[in-house]
């Protein structure tokens, strides 16, 4: 499916072809600080698909438990999180879901990193609930 997704501020745009079935959610700390939040919420896409359309992220390189580094995309205007991809050898970019028009048809499939999740962040079903703030 082709998507197309873009920053807060609207500075950086972007499309790809992404495969909804991809969808995943990650639980780590790495995630849950560079967010901001309990978890992420990506799809991977190959790279050729991705086509940068106007803007230029910033990129943060994240040095993982495992020694990989990552590349972190953001908008250094407003600071919205875009994707990440491998430095050496990506063939994958991990798009961030929320900045993407089509993030409501992107359900995640599966969850990774789960020995990190905030436990409060497995079952918030039970909460109350408002439609607007």
């Amino acid at each position: 499916m082709k998507v197309n997704g873009k920053c807060h501020c609207g500075s950086i745009t972007y499309e790809a072809v992404a495969d909804p079935e991809q969808v995943a959610i990650c639980h780590c700390s790495d995630c849950q600080a560079l967010t901001g939040t309990a978890y992420r919420v990506s799809v991977p896409v190959p790279r050729d698909s991705f086509v940068l359309l106007s803007g230029t992220p910033a990129i943060y390189v994240k040095t993982g438990d495992s020694g990989a580094k990552r590349a972190q995309a953001f908008c250094s205007r407003c600071g919205s999180p875009l994707y990440t991809y491998a430095v050496e050898g990506a063939v994958t970019y991990g798009l961030r879901v929320g900045c993407l028009a089509q993030r409501g048809e992107l359900r995640p499939r599966r969850q990774k990193w789960c020995r990190s999740a905030l436990d409060w962040s497995m079952n918030i079903g039970d909460l109350p609930r408002r439609e607007t703030e």
